[in-house]
């Protein structure tokens, strides 16, 4: 499970993420990614950690559909926010596909997001 710190839920957080952040689309997901640290060299200013949220409408399934797909979503999150940029910003769309994919391609979709959005994929 993503831990409390990490989790983002904040509505002007979401917007921030989407409307400021770059955008990867893939078949089951968008992964929108708002990188940016504080200012390590201002005196006093702690950067805060990496925060993660998802969406998950009902065009992905019915309710416990929904829950599933948001549960293997923040599993997955769990150990790849360490690899971004600290105050960092991610919001993962879930597509009406995801409900029917299994964990490896939810898997396989976010790391080809992340990757692309961190610089190291080509388009």
């Amino acid at each position: 499970m993503l831990p409390s710190e990490h989790r983002l839920r904040r509505r002007e957080d979401f917007a921030t993420a989407v409307r400021r952040g770059r955008r990867a689309g893939r078949p089951l997901l968008v992964v929108h990614l708002r990188s940016g640290a504080t200012d390590p060299h201002v005196p006093g200013e702690n950067t805060p950690p990496t925060r993660a949220g998802f969406v998950v409408s009902k065009a992905v399934g019915g309710a416990v559909v929904r829950n599933k797909v948001k549960r293997r979503l923040r599993h997955l999150m769990r150990t790849r926010v360490a690899r971004l940029t600290p105050g960092s910003l991610v919001v993962v769309r879930a597509l009406p596909g995801a409900g029917d994919a299994d964990h490896a391609q939810l898997a396989r979709d976010l790391d080809a997001a992340l990757e692309r959005l961190m610089g190291g994929g080509a388009r």
